[in-house]
């Protein structure tokens, strides 16, 4: 599987990223904002100075007069400690006030008030120039006045108002920060949901996937149960395919096994008599392959749609002793049974049937002729086990955990006749059913011992 990226990183990223983008625009507007009202709030009180000192002058006996009030610029020293400059000109003439006060740039004097920011004596100061015309010696003089401030107050505003547009702008990101980690995990939780839908299933479980989902991913849940179908569907020409063959195999094998012992008690030649055993070893071990694939594939069907209903263990167990006990008396075989009463398990009876069967089997099959086999049925704290023993050669030093896989066969198997699959039957039985099946030897003597553990 090839991983590219995180869903979930990917969306954080641009989440956050887009949050830590809106805090600076946010922090450069508010700020920018609070600039231009401060620098208009200025402007305002100038313009009321200088519109109060030009409303002071006056031309009396021919000459120009001034009586600068005390409140027109009392009022600017009273809104911050910056310094305050004025000039009053009559046309380019200075009448009065700083003479090297910047003028306004434009070629003509301003019809209107108009403002602006210059370089004065080291300082950034702010401007506002009004005019207004008077008569002078019959002719209309225009008279300017200009007051000028510097924005040391200003920029301290400006500085506290950057601060908390800063503590803003953190807040904002930090809860942006959460709503984005929020609106992730929103995200990506019908994909973890369906994940982990489709993780809990067990491996025969190929039912569609039914669980809600967001419009954006059903084109991908329909894609899934697309492929479930076209799976199930291989699967069941697979068990089908095998179910046929068996069937099919079974019968000639039988008249083959048949006409060979027949053959094998007319001949009396030694080595035509050992071909012959050995032909017949090999159709006993097709054919026992063949009903066992038949059985495994019953099993894997099963396990899909299970007839789930209330199992008395005990009487099943006796059931298949009673069953398995003509092929233990051709080996001088006995059982030895110790089964609890009343041992009741949840499940599919044909299952449950075929597991202790294929179990069973085997120990009568690995055992030595005149030995006895164990058979216990015991209930405690919610479990019911089925433990049987034989006296055959047992599992050694092999790995238990390979022997329920397909096809495998200890190494002290021998020359008996198998296929490999009776304890991976009773192993998927096991698995269907919330159970286990424990592989071990014998611990009290020879032999294995296998236990086969159903919750009650």
């Amino acid at each position: 599987m090839k991983i590219q990226g995180s869903i979930y990183r990917r969306l954080m990223l641009q989440l956050v990223g887009g949050a830590a983008v809106l805090a600076a625009i946010m922090f450069v507007l508010f700020q920018s904002f609070a600039r231009q009202l401060a620098i208009e709030s200025q402007d305002t009180t100038l313009l009321a100075s200088a519109t109060s000192i030009l409303e002071s002058v006056s031309i009396q006996r021919g000459e120009v007069t001034a009586d600068i009030p005390y409140a027109a610029l009392a009022m600017l020293g009273n809104v911050s400690d910056d310094r305050v400059f004025y000039q009053i000109t009559q046309g380019r003439a200075v009448l009065t006030g700083y003479e090297d006060l910047p003028r306004y740039a434009a070629s003509e004097l301003p019809s209107d008030p108009a403002s602006w920011t210059a370089d004065y004596r080291g300082d950034q100061i702010r401007l506002v120039s009004v005019s207004n015309s008077l008569p002078f010696n019959g002719v209309l003089t225009p008279i300017t006045v200009t007051v000028a401030q510097t924005q040391d107050g200003l920029a301290q505003k400006l500085t506290q108002i950057s601060r908390r547009a800063i503590l803003i702008g953190a807040v904002f990101f930090v809860v942006a920060t959460g709503l984005s980690i929020w609106t992730a995990r929103s995200s990506v939780r019908p994909l973890n949901t369906l994940a982990a839908a489709v993780s809990r299933r067990g491996p025969e479980d190929l039912r569609p996937v039914s669980a809600p989902v967001p419009s954006e991913m059903a084109p991908l849940v329909a894609s899934l149960n697309a492929f479930i179908a076209r799976l199930e569907r291989s699967l069941s020409r697979s068990e089908e395919f095998i179910v046929e063959a068996a069937h099919r195999v079974r019968t000639p094998l039988a008249t083959v096994r048949t006409q060979a012992e027949i053959t094998l008690r007319r001949v009396d030649r030694e080595e035509n008599r050992v071909a012959l055993k050995k032909l017949i070893r090999a159709v006993d071990e097709s054919s026992r392959a063949a009903g066992q694939l038949l059985d495994h594939a019953m099993v894997a069907f099963r396990t899909d749609h299970m007839e789930q209903t209330q199992v008395d263990l005990s009487a099943a167990v006796a059931e298949v002793i009673d069953r398995q006990r003509p092929v233990a008396d051709l080996r001088d075989i006995a059982f030895k049974r110790r089964i609890a009463p009343g041992c009741t398990v949840f499940g599919d009876s044909i299952l449950i049937h075929n597991a202790v069967t294929n179990i069973l089997d085997n120990a009568v099959k690995y055992s030595a002729p005149e030995t006895t086999v164990s058979i216990e049925v015991t209930q405690a704290d919610g479990v019911v086990q089925v433990a049987i023993r034989d006296q055959g050669p047992g599992f050694g030093d092999a790995d238990t955990e390979t022997l329920t896989q397909r096809f495998a066969r200890g190494a002290n198997a021998g020359q008996t006749v198998g296929s490999g699959l009776g304890l991976t039957i009773a192993a998927e039985v096991a698995r269907a059913h919330n159970g286990r099946l424990t592989l071990g030897n014998n611990p009290q003597e020879v032999g294995a011992c296998v236990t086969l553990s159903l919750p009650s």
